[in-house]
Parts: structure tokens; C-alpha cells; sequence
């Protein structure tokens, strides 16, 4: 390792030797399709193919595979609200090392029960990431143990590097990678790997708009504290830079953009129906900023998007896909004014049917939303095409009549 808290090639190449024969190769397929929807040359760097379904297992590796046999025979420690917790957990065990996990209790249940399946002892504590750090701190000193850092680690930033090692053999021309962050280890691995082999390739980090903690650390020159918010991408949910990721940052990346919830959902939906690929949250955050058209990349670069992990839990899923179903225009919740008379729903409906639109749910209501006596709403869930299909139906509803509004 080189010295003093830095990261440099020679680190990055060193750890790929650690990893050799234990971490996936991921793919890095082209995507017609995602090509024609950004203006970007795509390419889609598959991490969440990995054994424990994420990036993170690199970093975890790359670190265990240095301890001494007197600090593996204490254990190791490590705060997580996930996939990092999964990598120690899969690679400790492996190698016979005790590990223990602090998850914090917010934690998605998929990826408490994958943890504790990968070997690991589980401690669920505090309701956020830096209450769950701050237990396994405790019992790192209280314990002997090893801590293991999900990020800010020159060790962990060079595993997660192999990546843009990777990237360099896959896709011949490469011009840009885009890369979520959260703490900064994985951008600043994969940057350091990727500007150190050819200045000329862009990279660009992307942030969840919630807990942009390293774009506000660039912009006021050292890592913040920002306030506590909630996002789907929780794997990137950090709320401070790391103290060693943010010089290399500094250095090599060069652009962040930030995406909101409906965005992201809306990137994990694509990823599912089009390219038949789950991601979660932080996983999807790379392309959605593609989707949306937030970076400076010029049309047609030949870009590699990290779809860095798929961790999500179901119901989450279910939510997100219903949700990116609604913002796609493909579901639609109308309440509409009708009398209260026999017939008055067939007539409705019939509407409905001659449009080709499927209704999923129904709920009448004569007491509220200021329904005159002897009328009645009724609020219609519907499935349709889109958009258009939408604005036609509305316009037919209006024709006849009905007054109807949407509900959000």
C-alpha cells in the first residue's frame, strides 16, 4: 500500500491481484436500447451480478485478504446498512474470520437475512448509518476486533478500483464512466484506476438529490454534515463525505449531478422492463442521471454506467414499480362525478372499455370531496398505454360530461 491514507494505480492494480479467482468479472454489455433513450453510447457495467449482489464485496475483500493472521484471528467489524455488511460477512466467512455486523434498524429485512445467511453475527442498532458506525466502533475497541470501513479506506477504494480496471478491458474507446456515490469509495477507486490509465475519460458521480454529501464537500472545499433525509437509494444514503475519499474525488471526478426519488424509480423501472436487470436504488442512480439528461457528456459518448448493486427488497420493489407506473402516465386514479341513479356506472364504463382502458380498482364515496345529494364519485383506478392513451380518455370524459379530476 502506498503510504499514509492516499490511493494511487499501483494500489489499485495490487488489490486486482488479491482478487483474482474470488470477484465476478462482470459483464459490461452494450444497450441498444438505453443508447436510443439517453443519446449516450451505453454501456452497462453489471455489479449487481456479483455473488452478494453488489460492488461492495470487492473492497471488503481487498481489505480482509490484508489482515495479519493475529488481527484475523481477532475478527472483524463492520457498519453497514447492507451491501458492504454482506461482502465482510461472504469473504470473512470464507476465509474462517469471525465478522460481525451493525445494521442499523431501518434496515431492509432482505438484507438482514442475506447477511446473517453469509455467516455473520448481526447487531441491529440505531435508526441511521452513523448510529450503527458509532456501535461498531464501540465494540472494535471493546472486542479487539478489526474495523472494517464501508468506504473511506484506501484499501476498500482500491478494491472497488478494480472496477475501472475492468471497464479499460471492456469497453474499447471508453469516454465516460458514470458512477453513484455515496461515501466516495467506489467513484474514487474506479476514478483513480480509470485517470491514471487515460486522463482523457470523464467521469461523472451521481447523487441522490436527498444526502448529496460529496457534491456539497466539493463545492465547499471538505467534507460537511448534512441533515438526516430519507431516500430509496439507501445504499448511497451517506451524510458526510469520507475524510480520505474526498481529496481523490477532488482530483479525479469530474462533475457530480444529483437525481430525485420519482428519477431513480423511474431508472430501476427501465432497468427491470428493458434490459430485464434489478437494481436497487443507489444501483439505478447512474442511469437515471443519463435518463434525465443531468451530466455535460455530449451526445453519443461512449459512456460505461455502474449498475452497482441489487440488493432491493420486494416490497419496496412492488412500490417503485407502481409508482414508476403512475409517473409513465401507464396508471391512472380518476375521481369522477356521476349520478346516483341506476345505469350511471355502465355508462361510465362503457367509456372506459371503447378506449381500451383496464380498470383495477373502484371505490365509491357519497359522503365527501362535496358530492351533492343524489350524486356520487366514484375513484377508478386504471391501467392504459401512456400518456396518450390517457389524454384521449379525458378528453372523451369531458365530451360527455363528467366532471373528473385526478388523483395524486
Amino acid at each position: 500500500m502506498s503510504s499514509g491514507k492516499t490511493l494511487s494505480l499501483a494500489d489499485v492494480l495490487a488489490a486486482r491481484e488479491r482478487l483474482a479467482g474470488s470477484i465476478y468479472y462482470s459483464p459490461c454489455a452494450h444497450s441498444r436500447t438505453l443508447t436510443r433513450l439517453t443519446g449516450q453510447d451505453v454501456y452497462l457495467k453489471l455489479e449487481n451480478l456479483q455473488m452478494t449482489g453488489s460492488f461492495k464485496e470487492r473492497g471488503a475483500l481487498n481489505k480482509i485478504a490484508t489482515l495479519t493472521a493475529e488481527q484475523a484471528a481477532r475478527g472483524v467489524v463492520a457498519a453497514s446498512a447492507g451491501n458492504h455488511a454482506q461482502g465482510v460477512a461472504y469473504h470473512a466467512t470464507q476465509r474462517g474470520i469471525r465478522a460481525v455486523i451493525v445494521m442499523p434498524l431501518t434496515t431492509p429485512l432482505v438484507k438482514v437475512q442475506a447477511t446473517r445467511g453469509f455467516g455473520a453475527e448481526v447487531v441491529l442498532h440505531g435508526a441511521n448509518y452513523d448510529a450503527a458506525c458509532d456501535e461498531a466502533m464501540r465494540l472494535c475497541k471493546e472486542q479487539g476486533m478489526v474495523f472494517i470501513h464501508p468506504f473511506d479506506d484506501p484499501l476498500v477504494m482500491a478494491g472497488q478500483g478494480t472496477i475501472g480496471l475492468e471497464l479499460l478491458e471492456q469497453v474499447e474507446g471508453l469516454e465516460a464512466v458514470v458512477v453513484p456515490i455515496g461515501g466516495g469509495g467506489l467513484i474514487g477507486g474506479i476514478a483513480c484506476a480509470v485517470k491514471e490509465s487515460n486522463p482523457k475519460i470523464r467521469v461523472v458521480g451521481v447523487q441522490t438529490a436527498r444526502l448529496p454529501s460529496m457534491q456539497a464537500a466539493v463545492r465547499g472545499h471538505g467534507p460537511m454534515t448534512l441533515e438526516p433525509g430519507t431516500t430509496i437509494a439507501d445504499g448511497i444514503a451517506v451524510r458526510r463525505a469520507g475524510d480520505v475519499t474526498y481529496p481523490v474525488v477532488a482530483k479525479y471526478v469530474d462533475e457530480i449531478v444529483t437525481v430525485d426519488e420519482d428519477e431513480i424509480a423511474s431508472a430501476i423501472l427501465t432497468l427491470l422492463e428493458r434490459e430485464k436487470t434489478l437494481a436497487e436504488g443507489a444501483g439505478a442512480t447512474a442511469l437515471a442521471a443519463l435518463l434525465q439528461k443531468r451530466t455535460s457528456l455530449p451526445k453519443g459518448t461512449k459512456t460505461a454506467v455502474l449498475v452497482c448493486g441489487g440488493n432491493i427488497d420486494v416490497t419496496l420493489l412492488s412500490r417503485i414499480i407502481e409508482r414508476g407506473l403512475v409517473q409513465d402516465g401507464r396508471m391512472i386514479r380518476l375521481r369522477i362525478h356521476l349520478l346516483d341513479k341506476p345505469g350511471a356506472l355502465l355508462e361510465l364504463t362503457e367509456i372506459i372499455a371503447n378506449h381500451r382502458v383496464n380498470i383495477v380498482d373502484t371505490l365509491y364515496n357519497r359522503a365527501y370531496y362535496g358530492v351533492n345529494l343524489g350524486d356520487t364519485t366514484i375513484d377508478i383506478t386504471m391501467e392504459t398505454r401512456g400518456r396518450e392513451q390517457v389524454d384521449e380518455l379525458l378528453a372523451a370524459l369531458t365530451r360527455e360530461g363528467y366532471r373528473h379530476s385526478r388523483v395524486l
